[in-house]
């Protein structure tokens, strides 16, 4: 008796096929397209979705989902006029759809410490960045990314409404199913090594030392933040902080001090980890799950470019901030400091004066 789920998964020879895209995704698309069909078929004809779930290729219904919230997000963003749509699941769908493949694994029957694993790490990670988002008034009813209404100023209405149906809704709903990406490669090598190597448990601490570093990022600058607002309202100093950073008006200090945005670098490194596990795990240089760091860190180059450019512009002192600390990777193993205006003696300016006086009588000579 063959199984439900045996023709859900690609038939390997080797572990590095596991990181093949044309033996693991492609036999399976035509999946996506009847995916609708059938689920309309499940409900009207009293099927088993559960039957149906097993029957699919757990990548394609992953897929299929991120797909149909895309369109969610988009009906939901037009009929509010808040684009913050996805923002708001951003960090909670990636770990859905990790806990996607740790579900069809255990019904399976398939080993999954590997994918419980990475399952572990992404919920801490979620945990912490919802947190850190709610307390910023993320789910507020309303709350709209500050930057959109910069974009939305910036661009003809229809040209708006293009990145909506696009990039907005659809491409970063994919997007966040590709974070989860690699955890299908995982779960494929697992058929070939089921055991929880040393390695995985390194890539494991990795990913917890890398929210860490983004915690104590996002933390120093709600700290930072906080303190400017009570001294905004109140006109004193908090216990613990310089006037003269809180009148610079942005962060220079902790991990800010090497980096302009180090919960940022972060953020990006903790997904480019979890491609490497991919790569790692399957004994492959490189994989189609790359797509997924890629498509990130170009996200992250837009997002970075125009909140610079706001800052910028807020703050004279940012300017050298930029000059001297790197965008996410550090300049130095100095930190930042506020540079100290040149004081010019009044006998330095004596001197100049007589050496410009000396100039001048012997032209007119």
């Amino acid at each position: 008796m063959i199984l439900p789920h045996a023709m859900a998964l690609p038939k390997l020879g080797t572990l590095q096929e596991c990181s093949d895209f044309s033996k693991t995704v492609m036999p399976f698309l035509p999946q996506l397209y009847a995916l609708p069909r059938q689920i309309l078929g499940t409900v009207f004809n009293g099927g088993s979705f559960l039957k149906l779930y097993m029957e699919t290729n757990p990548f394609i219904s992953g897929l299929g989902a991120s797909i149909f919230l895309g369109g969610v997000f988009l009906v939901a963003a037009e009929v509010n006029k808040n684009y913050s749509q996805v923002d708001r699941f951003w960090s909670i769908l990636p770990t859905v759809y990790i806990g996607h493949f740790a579900a069809w694994a255990r019904l399976a029957g398939i080993p999954s410490k590997r994918i419980d694993a990475a399952l572990l790490f992404s919920t801490i990670w979620s945990t912490r960045l919802t947190y850190n988002y709610w307390r910023k008034g993320g789910y507020g009813i309303g709350h709209e990314d500050y930057r959109w209404q910069i974009v939305r100023d910036m661009l003809p209405k229809w040209a708006f409404h293009i990145l909506n149906w696009t990039f907005i809704s659809f491409i970063q709903s994919v997007l966040l199913y590709m974070f989860a990406s690699p955890v299908y490669v995982l779960l494929l090598a697992t058929q070939f090594e089921p055991e929880l190597s040393t390695a995985d448990i390194g890539f494991t601490v990795l990913e917890l030392g890398l929210i860490l570093t983004e915690f104590i990022g996002d933390h120093q600058q709600w700290v930072f933040q906080s303190a400017k607002k009570e001294y905004q309202t109140t006109g004193q100093v908090p216990t613990g902080h310089k006037q003269a950073d809180l009148d610079r008006g942005f962060i220079a200090s902790g991990l800010w001090a090497y980096s302009r945005h180090p919960n940022f670098a972060a953020e990006q490194s903790i997904w480019l980890a979890l491609y490497q596990w991919g790569c790692f795990a399957t004994n492959s240089l490189y994989n189609w799950t790359v797509l997924s760091p890629i498509m990130l860190m170009s996200v992250f180059q837009g997002s970075t470019w125009l909140t610079e450019r706001i800052t910028a512009g807020k703050y004279p002192e940012y300017s050298a901030y930029q000059k001297k600390v790197g965008t996410f990777v550090p300049k130095t193993l100095k930190g930042y400091k506020t540079p100290v205006p040149k004081v010019i003696r009044t006998s330095d300016l004596a001197k100049k004066l007589q050496e410009k006086e000396k100039e001048e009588s012997k032209k007119q000579k």
